[in-house]
């Protein structure tokens, strides 16, 4: 009898520990989709932008967009912005775009978000190598540190050939201040920061 009791006091406290476990991935999801609604519907910082893509912003608010996939954040650079599906002209006038074939937001590989140079992405201007890239997604929030910055011509699609190690590779048109359709893209690769201080330590 007592075994029998036991073994219920076990299965029991194992239910328990199954359905917490259950409740804090739910509400971490739920924390996801509140940070994801917040980015996507708060008013950024527009003080570096053109006046031209002010207006492209205002234009996109009335329009039907993807899903939020994703909120991108960059502290130092004090950029928040959400990332939306597939690399249009609306997705990157109202935010952030996922390049088509590259991985999606907490998947391993290589994740590609295209950005305006005179929108959004204008303060990474100002990046530099070691800076940190958040993308809080269902899957969570990931945390990747900057590790290269380079400036390519826009044939040079091998920047977002899929990864070994899970990084993020930013890009825009470069020069930023450019006067018509930039010649350039500027490039940010990151890597996830729990990998590169498993190689640090090695």
């Amino acid at each position: 009898m007592k075994l029998i009791e036991r073994l219920l006091w076990i299965v029991g406290t194992a239910l328990i520990a199954v359905y917490c476990t259950h409740l804090l991935a739910s509400e971490n999801a739920r924390g996801s989709d509140i940070a994801a609604f917040r980015a996507a519907t708060a008013a950024p910082d527009q003080s570096l932008w053109s006046e031209g893509r002010i207006a492209a912003y205002n234009d996109s608010l009335a329009a039907a967009v993807s899903d939020v996939l994703g909120i991108l954040e960059i502290p130092r650079l004090s950029l928040e912005v959400p990332i939306y599906d597939g690399s249009t002209d609306l997705h990157m006038d109202r935010g952030a775009a996922r390049i088509d074939g590259t991985a999606m937001p907490g998947e391993a590989g290589n994740l590609g978000v295209a950005g305006h140079r005179d929108g959004f992405f204008r303060v990474l201007k100002d990046i530099a190598l070691g800076d940190e890239i958040t993308i809080t997604s269902s899957a969570g929030p990931e945390t990747y540190v900057v590790s290269e910055l380079s400036i390519v011509p826009p044939t040079a699609v091998e920047v977002l050939d899929p990864t070994d190690t899970p990084s993020v590779t930013l890009v825009t048109c470069y020069p930023f201040y450019y006067v018509g359709h930039a010649p350039e893209r500027f490039i940010v690769r990151a890597t996830r920061k729990d990998l590169g201080n498993k190689n640090e330590n090695t």
